[in-house]
């Protein structure tokens, strides 16, 4: 059955970061929507996130950074309608689109929360995702480490600006559409991408029994796959 619409403050970032990061999705909400859904299969991201995910029947996960849902028809298909789908991201016009495509296709067990990642508005789960998310965040290692501490498996995809010249220089571009988002400089974009894409996997391997590691999309794109033992 699906859990009510939640909302709650942010405690591990500061509310000027937290307020830039609401109006810039915000802003391009619509954008954002027909280019995640364009691009969703893309190099094989989503589907190397899937199956490093191991989840199936019945099974509870919870995506932060669910944005307008593009991920959500793939995650169903895995758990099914016995299992849950905890779907949590901070800005409200991200959720409303996600909301309306679960509205459309009739699904029951998808919870949508609007919070801060950085505190995780569930206890327990099989599973975390999140895709795009970690190079949000001042501090990836910490939040990482929280949502390392609610499930025995968390997948994330990150920005790895380790590819060619080409595919850096269109990563670059792609910060640059909006600076104050991910909370850097245009001089050292990429450096804090790498920097910030390194330590969540370090958080990972803190807390996890292993750790793996496939890139995507000319090199830009990594899976960070933790897997705790059952």
């Amino acid at each position: 059955m699906t859990a009510p619409d939640h909302q709650s403050a942010p405690t591990h970032r500061d509310t000027e970061q937290v307020r830039r990061v609401q109006e810039s999705y915000g802003r391009w909400a619509r954008l954002y929507d027909w280019f995640a859904r364009a691009t969703a299969g893309l190099g094989g991201v989503r589907a190397g996130c899937l199956s490093a995910l191991d989840i199936g029947p019945g099974d509870t996960i919870i995506e932060f950074g669910c944005g307008p849902g593009v991920n959500l028809p793939a995650l169903r298909d895995r758990v099914g309608p016995s299992g849950e789908i905890v779907a949590v991201d901070i800005t409200r016009p991200m959720l409303e689109r996600a909301r309306a495509l679960v509205v459309r296709r009739g699904w029951q067990n998808v919870s949508f929360v609007q919070a801060d990642a950085t505190t995780p508005p569930v206890a327990s789960a099989d599973a975390v995702l999140a895709t795009f998310v970690t190079s949000l965040f001042p501090d990836p290692y910490a939040v990482v480490r929280g949502w390392s501490e609610i499930a025995d498996r968390v997948v994330l995809a990150n920005f790895a600006p380790r590819g060619n010249w080409a595919a850096n220089a269109a990563l670059w571009a792609f910060t640059q559409l909006s600076p104050p988002l991910f909370d850097m400089s245009a001089r050292d974009s990429l450096d804090q991408l790498d920097r910030r894409t390194a330590a969540s996997r370090r958080a990972l391997e803190d807390c996890m029994e292993t750790v793996e590691t496939t890139r995507y999309v000319f090199g830009t794109v990594s899976v960070n796959a933790g897997h705790r033992e059952l």
